[in-house]
């Protein structure tokens, strides 16, 4: 059998490796010179594969009980195994975070380089391809290399070439078109996990201050979301995994008015609530209470905007200046102006409908031997690890399938 896989990324680069436990013959296609670039920045470098909260829910996904099923096929438990056959443990940190033990992005490339070279798999990077189309039972690849085009003729197609994040490091969209062409329908692509844009008014004067709260974007009275994590203030808005789990949300409400809110104080509310009504010993003064949570320059801003006496004690705040308080540290809202660009984005969302593939094996249902991998598909997952989960395990779903195509195939061979 042979096969074609375009993409290097996490998604193609796991079903080139699986499928080639099949005997038959695989090519991977990469635009860049090398591969993994995308794979190569993320989690800082150190390359955050999974994580325990990985579940359906977490993801926005047309279909809750594909994203179901997906996961029942691969969770975090079958994802860890896997890696550990491929060489690359895994460890977990307090938070549930999942990371090599190498720390280390590069490691991870080059490792799955390895494991392409063990396996025979005909990697050629550098090459781009233009387009693909369906010639009755087979897919014909047409691509260009150090400037001379060719046409090649492959049994099954693997498509992983990725969205449109990051173009800079090689994933522009272009090959959605060919998908509508054999009949996929493909949603328009936005950027996703970026920063969002605000009017920030008086909040101006914490800029490059950090914080861990809860975020929810809203539009008129209605609640689209919400994440918590940690954000940054800077002169546009916001920054941080906090935000950055909503900002598809803003992408895919144009022209909508909406609003963020923050809520500085939730992470944090159950032990100053004691602090509040008396619950603790050791009463003390409003300001000392809120440098338990806040740097100084932090306690002092919401304490002058609550326009509270920052020496009063805290457990004898009233009910109206505690109302005050909470107003500017639970309750802050921001006017939406905009989102991050596909250039400050770190994924897409849109894409084919996930409704179009099998859940279990990535194959179209619309199209014999098309596999439809990683950013292709319109899913995305918050920070933490969650999107590398499914381009891993989708590329890992597509590739299993095929090796077992073609051992099934050996075998009436023979």
């Amino acid at each position: 059998m042979n096969i074609a896989v375009i993409g290097a990324g996490p998604a193609g680069l796991m079903a080139a490796i699986q499928a080639a436990e099949g005997g038959g013959r695989i090519t991977l296609f990469e635009h860049n010179p090398t591969i993994g670039r995308k794979l190569l920045v993320t989690g800082s470098s150190r390359c955050n594969l999974t994580n325990d909260a990985v579940a359906a829910e977490a993801y926005y996904c047309e279909d809750q009980a594909w994203m179901e099923s997906f996961l029942a096929a691969f969770g975090v438990e079958e994802f860890r195994r896997a890696f550990d056959r491929l060489g690359i443990p895994t460890q977990k940190t307090d938070d549930g975070w999942y990371y090599p033990r190498s720390q280390s992005a590069q490691a991870v490339v080059e490792i799955l380089g390895e494991e392409l070279a063990k396996r025979e798999v005909e990697l050629r990077v550098a090459t781009h391809v233009v387009t693909f189309s369906r010639k009755e039972e087979t897919f014909e690849v047409e691509n260009t290399s150090l400037g001379s085009h060719q046409s090649e003729t492959f049994d099954q197609l693997v498509v992983g070439a990725g969205g449109k994040a990051y173009p800079e490091l090689g994933s522009r969209g272009e090959l959605f078109g060919a998908l509508e062409r054999l009949g996929h329908r493909v949603r328009s692509l936005l950027p996703a996990l970026g920063p969002i844009f605000t009017e920030l008014g008086v909040f101006k004067e914490l800029q490059g201050q950090r914080f861990d709260v809860l975020a929810s974007i809203w539009r008129g009275e209605e609640k689209l979301g919400q994440t918590t994590g940690n954000i940054i203030l800077n002169q546009d808005g916001f920054n941080g995994p906090g935000v950055m789990n909503l900002s598809h949300l803003v992408a895919l409400n144009p022209g909508a008015e909406l609003t963020l809110q923050v809520n500085f104080i939730a992470p944090f509310w159950s032990d100053f609530a004691d602090i509040l009504t008396g619950q603790v010993a050791n009463p003390c003064s409003l300001r000392a209470g809120l440098l338990r949570y806040f740097s100084p320059k932090s306690t002092d801003f919401f304490i002058r905007q609550a326009k509270l006496d920052p020496v009063a004690k805290l457990n004898a705040l009233t009910e109206d200046q505690i109302r005050q308080l909470l107003a500017v540290t639970a309750e802050a809202k921001f006017q939406v102006t905009g989102a991050g660009s596909f250039r400050n984005s770190q994924v897409s969302v849109g894409g084919v409908p996930v409704g179009e593939v099998d859940p279990l094996s990535m194959g179209s249902r619309l199209i014999p031997g098309l596999y439809l991998v990683g950013e292709t598909l319109d899913v995305v997952g918050p920070c933490g690890g969650f999107n590398l989960h499914f381009a891993f395990g989708s590329g890992y779903l597509a590739g299993m399938h095929l090796a077992g195509l073609q051992k099934q195939k050996s075998k009436e061979r023979s």
